[in-house]
């Protein structure tokens, strides 16, 4: 009874600081989303067990929004530069996320022209769209993180609702990894297989088979740091693989993914490929 009241007292307290910070961003006209478990709640009404609560703001406004709740009386810092910052207050944090910890899919105005009015935690808010999430989690494959059932869900539950050339248009030269995702939607859920366009499915599929037969298989790039933070340091320090992370593709600097490396327990304390440049 004791450990239930202590949990009660956690989550309503958990309640009123997201709602003061929705508040607080809100009334000085900051723009955000809601995304995370409530955003994959809400678009596929699946509900689990989460402490986290996930918003969503332009790059250019992490700055303003970290002043305004340090003013506010509240904890508040750049986590990880590329993509990540915290807001807390005594056991309670939000994650601040203007990008993905790959650096692939920055927060841009598309975000928010196409995202969705719902009422989050008894307030007005919007939720990030559809498209953005799936193509957010997509690319999260470590070996302690999959998110390849949430891409399930959501296609099971919205794929008659998605804005495909959208999506298309956001995995842009990654396909491969959408087509992955796509083929295992149709292992998983044999029954839903027609969820997925046919044309979608043949223009991906056309994709892979003119990439087959192309003469050069290009140059010596692992674009698994894109998937795994860690899994694929042995291709990069051992194998002479180029980070892919480190070809323009993204906005990571060398300093950023080594402190993004070096966040995780998998990885090897050496990051050699970085001191190659």
């Amino acid at each position: 009874m004791r450990s239930y009241k202590r949990d009660m007292e956690k989550a309503r307290s958990m309640n009123e600081f997201c709602q003061s910070i929705l508040r607080l961003l809100a009334d000085q006209g900051i723009e955000f989303l809601v995304g995370g478990y409530d955003a994959f709640r809400h678009h596929t009404g699946i509900a689990r067990e989460t402490k986290d609560f996930d918003l969503i703001v332009r790059p250019t406004d992490v700055d303003v929004v970290l002043r305004l709740c340090r003013s506010a009386g509240y904890g508040a810092e750049l986590t990880f530069g590329h993509w990540l910052a915290k807001i807390h207050h005594e056991e309670c944090f939000i994650d601040l996320i203007f990008n993905s910890g790959n650096g692939l899919c920055p927060v841009d105005d598309e975000w928010f022209s196409r995202a969705e009015e719902c009422i989050i935690l008894d307030r007005p808010a919007k939720i990030i769209p559809l498209e953005e999430l799936i193509w957010q989690k997509a690319y999260i494959m470590e070996r302690e993180r999959f998110d390849g059932a949430d891409i399930a869900h959501l296609f099971l539950k919205c794929g008659a609702q998605l804005d495909w050339e959208h999506l298309l248009h956001r995995f842009e030269a990654d396909w491969r990894v959408l087509l992955s995702h796509l083929l295992l939607f149709g292992f998983i859920y044999p029954s839903r297989r027609n969820l997925v366009p046919r044309i979608i499915m043949d223009r991906l599929l056309h994709r892979l088979d003119l990439e087959q037969q192309a003469d050069s298989p290009g140059p010596e790039v692992c674009c698994g740091t894109f998937l795994s933070r860690a899994q694929y340091l042995p291709d990069i320090e051992m194998e002479g693989f180029q980070d892919a992370r480190l070809g323009g593709r993204c906005t990571m600097t060398a300093e950023q993914i080594r402190e993004w490396t070096a966040a995780t327990d998998i990885a090897e304390p050496s990051y050699r490929s970085v001191e190659r440049g």
